[in-house]
């Protein structure tokens, strides 16, 4: 059975998306759209924008969200999802593959949450580290002794969790992590501290715009962030993905629940490859690829 994934923030590059518009006359209006739905020109900072402008988080979560569904529309009827699944901001275009939210609704979401994460990052103190080679319950058990708040945010695979929380109390944890074994303990290059308490702002603005939106019920399951478990009730989900700005990514375990429930392929739809290749870090004996188009 195939899975289908798709990627979060830290997967954009420059020249994103063109492949698709130039060879698909019908996404020339998608770009079109999805520029007016932002007010504006995402497409050409997509395609030739800097390494700078494309990691303003207004500008990255809307992009990789576009190549994600453009990539949907280009594959047209060959693409028929049995289980989804989303890193991070990914979740958002695994809501639109299977049918819970039109793109303009998934759009008009990112944009906001984008913007949303962005002010809270400014108003706070934040960052996030990534812990290589270390057990997840010595990265927990040393989390809960810092002072301060930090936690584990994403489990990414066996051996790689990245912490959130106070710019000091990540800098005291990774210290700490390194003297209990870690390999490696590094400071990411974002702007504040996703998947903590510290996003609570987010959270409730969040809240209430997509309080605003009837999301459908999925035509397959849905394996969400928050609980590694796949839903099928909307309103779940709903309940889910506001959840998930304040909690942990549980990608390991989405994957291997995935896994269980019968996925041996998984197809990475968006731009990078990052997905493909935490998957094989969990199970290596699965097949990962990018759509043919």
């Amino acid at each position: 059975m195939k899975a289908y994934i798709f990627p979060g923030q830290g997967s954009q590059h420059t020249g994103m998306g063109y492949d698709l518009y130039k060879e698909y006359d019908f996404l020339k209006d998608f770009f079109s759209v999805s520029n007016d739905i932002l007010g504006f020109n995402i497409s050409q900072l997509m395609f030739k924008g800097s390494d700078d402008d494309l990691k303003q988080t207004k500008v990255t979560q809307p992009a990789i969200f576009i190549h994600s569904v453009a990539m949907i529309k280009a594959l047209g009827k060959s693409f028929n999802p049995q289980m989804v699944a989303g890193h991070s901001l990914g979740e958002f275009s695994a809501l639109v593959a299977c049918g819970v939210l039109s793109f303009e609704q998934g759009l008009d979401l990112v944009s906001k949450r984008a913007i949303a994460m962005q002010e809270a990052c400014e108003n706070t103190n934040g960052t996030m580290a990534a812990i290589i080679g270390l057990e997840n319950k010595v990265i927990e058990q040393t989390c809960e002794s810092i002072s301060g708040t930090v936690i584990p945010a994403n489990y990414n695979c066996p051996g790689q969790v990245v912490i959130s929380g106070e710019t000091k109390s990540v800098a005291d944890c990774c210290e700490r992590l390194k003297d209990k074994g870690a390999r490696r303990a590094i400071t990411l290059p974002v702007s504040g501290a996703f998947h903590s308490v510290l996003m609570e702002s987010a959270k409730e603005k969040l809240n209430e715009v997509i309080n605003q939106i009837d999301f459908n019920e999925p035509i397959c399951p849905i394996y969400q962030n928050v609980s590694g478990n796949f839903e099928t009730k909307a309103e779940k989900i709903k309940l889910n993905l506001i959840s998930q700005m304040t909690s942990p990514v549980k990608w390991t375990q989405s994957v291997k629940n995935m896994i269980k429930d019968g996925a041996n392929e998984f197809s990475e739809i968006g731009p990078g490859n990052v997905l493909q290749g935490l998957v094989k870090k969990i199970d290596r004996e699965v097949l990962t690829n990018k759509p043919l188009l």
